[in-house]
């Protein structure tokens, strides 16, 4: 309390001085028009400033439930799009469908924990197993296009083999535009590019066209985007179209996926299965 006193007794003219400073100041802004409009003019700037600031961060604490909302309406939106058996029923009974809709294919959405792009042949691995329905033989999908195949589950994970292998990784693929399809490998090299081949030479190219799935096997659904011709040539040993197609899906960022599963597949195998047994009969 001293120590105040002999501050005020020292400064006591610079404390007059101030006070009538702010006394005038009250008076200039209170009784001019002028100068009451520029504080309202600062005052709200600052408000708008505070309120951005403050919405910004409220938007980022909402991010995880945003993302989280997008990927559920992926789900829906591939449910709607490749989920539904588009072929035409037979005519001469009626078809019942227990599960509703015609549908044939679900997806599990999860997330990549592991990936290597750098091997002959790649893998990567996903935050969903058996526990959540994923079993061997499964699509792999990213946001932007196919990924891999799934090849071993634990209870929790999932080991998929990525498109990306050399080895026992064959895609069966079609060009959009014309609906001819043919095969589709990765040659090893660049991890941007695969190949398509087994397209005839007479059907018509253009840079630029869009390479989809075309849902001859149980694994993908038709439709699926794999990505865009970068260039083409015949090959000389085959007579067919070689077709490099420029990978939708960076595989190197792989980081939302949905596993794809074909509630259908076990019936689908079963009549191929018997097709190979036709086969060995045929041939004894």
């Amino acid at each position: 309390m001293g120590a105040l006193l002999r501050f005020f007794s020292k400064n006591a003219l610079f404390v007059y001085f101030a006070f009538l400073q702010l006394v005038a100041i009250v008076l200039i802004f209170s009784k001019n028009s002028m100068q009451q409009s520029f504080i309202a003019a600062k005052t709200a700037a600052l408000n708008s400033w505070v309120s951005g600031y403050i919405d910004e961060g409220t938007s980022y604490l909402k991010l995880k439930q945003i993302n989280e909302d997008l990927v559920a309406q992926n789900r829906a939106l591939m449910l709607e799009l490749y989920g539904k058996d588009v072929s035409a029923k037979p005519n001469f009974r009626r078809v019942y469908d227990t599960i509703g809709g015609g549908q044939i294919y679900t997806f599990v959405d999860g997330e990549v924990v592991f990936n290597s792009i750098n091997r002959r042949d790649n893998y990567f691995t996903i935050n969903r197993g058996r526990l959540h329905g994923v079993n061997a033989n499964m699509g792999v999908i990213a946001p932007r296009g196919i990924a891999g195949i799934v090849i071993n589950t634990t209870d929790n994970y999932a080991l998929v083999k990525s498109i990306l292998s050399v080895n026992k990784i064959k895609i069966s693929a079609a060009l959009k535009k014309s609906g001819y399809f043919g095969t589709l490998t990765w040659q090893g090299d660049d991890t941007r590019t695969m190949t398509l081949s087994d397209i005839p030479k007479y059907v018509p190219l253009k840079v630029g066209d869009t390479v989809v799935t075309d849902g001859k096997s149980s694994i993908f659904p038709a439709g699926i985007m794999i990505g865009r011709v970068a260039g083409y040539e015949v090959d000389s040993k085959t007579g067919f179209w070689k077709i490099a197609v420029e990978l939708s899906e960076k595989m190197g960022r792989l980081s939302k996926i949905y596993v794809v599963r074909n509630i259908k597949k076990s019936e689908v195998q079963k009549i191929e299965d018997s097709l190979k047994v036709q086969i060995k009969k045929d041939d004894q």
